[in-house]
C-alpha cells in the first residue's frame, strides 16, 4: 500500500518562512514536517510514497531523494501549476498502483493510526479521519449567578469535528476526480450521496494543522512536552 503526500502548496500564510522553503519541509522541533509524516506512516508498514510537489519542488527533491536515507522508496508527481486537492491525487493517478491507497495533507503533524480508516473501507470507497475540533479562543464558564467559574484554554469542543486530513481511499474513486479543483468540493459530496464515504473519529491523538506562525510555535511546544 502506497501513500501519497500532498505537498505542492505556497504556504503563503506561513511567510517569510515559505519564500525560500516548502511549506511541508518547514522544521517542526528540528525535523521537517514531511519527514515526520514518512516516519509516521513507515512505523505503520508503508514503504512506498508518492510526494505530489509543486512550488519549489527542488528543495523536496533535495531534501528526500529517492527516500532511501529514510528507509523508504519515493516517487514524485509533479504538478506544473496549482491543480487543488483532487486534482493532484488525480495527477499522481500513475503512481497509485494498488487497490487501496492513503493520502495525506502534507501540512499535519499527527500519530493517529492508519488502520481503521483501511478497515473501514470493507464497506466504502473512501474514509476521512476526523478529529475533535478545538476551540481557537479560551472559553471562559459561569454559573446561573453570573460568577465565573471556569476558565479552559482552546478546550476540544465535543460533538463537533474537523477533517484531519488523512485519508484511505479505494483506487476506483480516482475516476471521480477532477483534472483540476478539490476534493471536498467534488469527489466527496457524491460518495457522501451514495453512502460510500465513511468517517472514522480519532481520538486522544496527536494531530495539529501546521498553517500560521501560531500553529508552529504551539505544536512545537506540544512536542517538547
Amino acid at each position: 500500500m502506497r501513500a501519497l503526500i500532498l505537498a505542492g502548496g505556497f504556504g503563503k500564510r506561513l511567510a517569510p518562512l515559505t519564500q525560500e522553503t516548502p511549506k511541508p519541509l518547514i522544521p517542526v522541533a528540528g525535523k521537517p514536517i514531511l519527514v515526520r509524516q514518512i516516519e509516521w506512516l513507515r512505523e505503520q508498514g508503508v514503504t512506498d510514497f508518492v510526494i505530489a510537489v509543486g512550488y519549489l519542488r527542488q528543495r523536496i527533491f533535495e531534501a528526500l531523494g529517492d527516500g532511501r536515507k529514510l528507509g523508504v522508496r519515493i516517487f514524485y508527481s509533479v504538478e506544473e501549476e496549482p491543480l487543488g486537492t483532487g486534482g493532484a491525487i488525480k495527477n499522481a493517478e500513475p503512481y497509485l498502483e494498488d487497490d487501496v491507497f492513503i493520502a495525506v495533507n502534507g501540512d499535519i503533524v499527527t500519530n493517529l493510526p492508519i488502520a481503521p480508516l483501511v478497515d473501514a473501507l470493507s464497506n466504502a470507497d473512501a474514509a476521512i479521519a476526523l478529529v475533535p475540533l478545538r476551540s481557537p479562543y479560551g472559553i471562559v464558564e459561569f454559573d446561573g449567578d453570573g460568577y465565573i467559574t471556569a476558565f479552559r484554554e482552546k478546550p476540544l469542543l465535543e460533538g463537533y469535528y474537523i477533517n484531519a486530513g488523512v485519508y484511505a481511499m479505494r483506487r476506483d474513486i480516482l475516476k471521480l476526480l477532477p483534472e483540476r479543483g478539490n476534493i471536498e468540493e467534488t469527489a466527496f459530496p457524491e460518495l457522501a450521496k451514495r453512502r460510500r464515504l465513511r468517517a472514522v473519529v480519532f481520538r486522544d491523538v496527536l494531530w495539529r494543522s501546521i498553517d500560521t506562525l501560531k500553529d508552529l510555535e504551539e505544536i512545537e511546544k506540544v512536542l517538547a512536552r
